[in-house]
C-alpha cells in the first residue's frame, strides 16, 4: 500500500510503503510527518519518496558530517563563536557516529578548567542544536543528551579546585541605599531601576528616551530570553529619576562610532562593572554585579522579606514559571546557627492550673 496520511491529534502521520515501478522499496512506515496541515504532510511524503527512490537507484549518499550540519544551522553570533572549537574537534565525524557520551566528553578536552554547567551551556547545548536541526531538515539521526549529574559536577569542581553554583547574596534595601549615596545619578538610577523592576542589565542599558512614557509611568523593555518586548510600570519616583538624566551617546567599542542616545549612558551590558566596583569600595559595601543587585534582589525582597506570594512576584518580574525563581533566587535569610540554637532553647511552659483536691468523704 503506497504511503497514506492520517491525522493523530493535531499532527498528520504517514503509513504504508514507498513504491518504485509498482514495487515496494522502503517501509513499512508508521511515522509522524510533524505537519499540522494536510498540505505539509503531502510535502513530507513527496520529499521522503524522492529521497528513498534516489537511494534505491543511486545508492546511499555519503553520510552528513557535523561540518555539513553546521552549514544548515542559522547560528547567532554568540552560538557561532561557541561552535568554532567544536567543529575543529568533531567536524569530520558523521552525525550517526556522534553519541551523547561523545558530546559530554568534549568538555574536559575543550574547557578543562570550566564547570559542568559551562560545558553544558557552551558545548553540549549548541552542538545538540546543530545535530537536531539537521534531523529536522534532512532526516539525519536525532540526539538526546542527559545533563551532567551532581556527582560529575562535584568531581569536576574538585579537579579544578573551585566550587560551581556558589550561592550569591542578593541586594537588600540597605545595600541599595548605601550604593546610591556613593554613586553618581546615572548609576544610582540604574541600580534602583533594576531592583524595582527585575529588568536584566542588557534591557536596562538599552533604554532610549523614546522607551519612556512619563504620563503613564511606563518603560519599554526589549525582548529577551523568550519573552517579548513589553511595557512595564514603574513608580512615579522612579520615572522622575529617569527623566532627570540627560541622555548620553555612548561610543561603540568595536567601531569607535557614537551610538544612539541612551538613558543610562552605557553602550554594552558589561560597561558598568569597573564603575560599580569603585562605587562599592567607596561605599564600604561588598561588590554585587547587576544580576544579584537587580533581578535576584527583586525576588528575594518581595518573597522572603515582604511576604509577597511567589506567583504575584514572578508575574511582576516577568518569569513564566514561579518555580524557577523560587528554586534559584529565593534565599532563606535565617542564620544556620540560629536554627541549631532553637533545639537548645528551653521553652517557657505555663504553670498548670492548681485545682483544689476534693476531700474524700470518710465513711462513718
Amino acid at each position: 500500500m503506497p504511503l497514506q496520511i492520517y491525522k493523530r491529534g493535531h499532527v498528520y502521520w504517514a503509513k504504508g510503503w514507498i513504491e518504485y515501478n509498482g514495487r515496494p522499496i522502503a517501509g513499512p512506515y508508521r511515522r509522524s510527518t510533524k505537519a499540522s496541515s494536510e498540505e505539509g504532510a503531502r510535502d513530507w511524503i513527496n520529499y521522503e519518496t524522492e529521497r528513498q527512490i534516489r537511494r534505491y537507484v543511486v545508492g546511499d549518499e555519503p553520510s552528513k558530517t557535523f561540518s555539513d550540519a553546521i552549514m544548515l544551522y542559522n547560528a547567532s553570533p554568540k552560538a557561532a563563536k561557541q561552535l568554532i572549537p567544536i567543529v575543529e574537534a568533531i567536524g569530520d565525524l558523521s552525525l550517526g557516529t556522534i553519541s551523547a557520551a561523545l558530546l559530554k566528553s568534549l568538555g574536559p578536552k575543550l574547557k578543562p578548567k570550566a564547570s559542568t554547567d559551562t560545558w553544558w551551556r557552551e558545548i553540549v547545548t549548541p552542538a545538540t542544536a546543530v545535530i537536531n536541526n539537521a534531523h529536522e531538515l534532512e532526516g539525519t539521526p536525532l540526539i538526546r543528551v542527559k545533563p551532567y549529574d551532581k556527582f560529575e559536577r562535584i568531581a569536576q569542581d574538585k579537579r579544578r579546585g573551585k566550587l560551581s553554583r556558589v550561592e550569591r547574596t542578593p541586594a537588600d534595601k540597605e545595600w541599595i541605599e548605601a550604593f546610591c549615596r556613593a554613586a553618581d545619578p546615572y548609576n544610582a538610577a540604574l541600580v534602583r531601576f533594576m531592583f524595582e523592576t527585575a529588568a536584566r542589565i542588557d534591557q536596562a542599558v538599552s533604554l532610549e528616551p523614546d522607551d519612556l512614557r512619563p504620563h503613564e509611568n511606563k518603560v519599554r523593555v526589549k525582548a529577551q530570553k523568550g519573552h517579548p518586548e513589553s511595557w512595564i510600570t514603574v513608580s512615579p519616583q522612579m520615572m522622575d529619576e529617569l527623566l532627570a538624566l540627560p541622555p548620553k551617546r555612548p561610543k561603540n567599542r568595536k567601531t569607535g562610532k557614537l551610538m544612539k542616545a541612551r538613558v543610562f549612558g552605557y553602550g554594552s551590558s558589561t560597561g558598568y562593572n569597573t564603575r560599580w566596583k569603585t562605587i562599592c569600595k567607596r561605599a564600604g559595601i561588598p561588590y554585587l554585579s547587576a544580576h544579584p543587585a537587580g533581578r535576584h534582589g527583586f525576588f528575594t525582597e518581595l518573597v522572603v522579606r515582604q511576604g509577597v506570594d511567589p506567583v504575584t512576584a514572578a508575574k511582576a518580574g516577568r518569569w513564566s514559571d514561579p518555580n524557577l525563581p523560587m528554586r534559584i533566587y529565593a534565599h532563606a535569610e535565617t542564620d544556620e546557627a540560629d536554627i541549631r540554637a532553637r533545639f537548645r532553647t528551653n521553652h517557657v511552659q505555663e504553670d498548670p492550673v492548681q485545682t483544689p483536691k476534693s476531700k474524700k468523704s470518710k465513711k462513718e
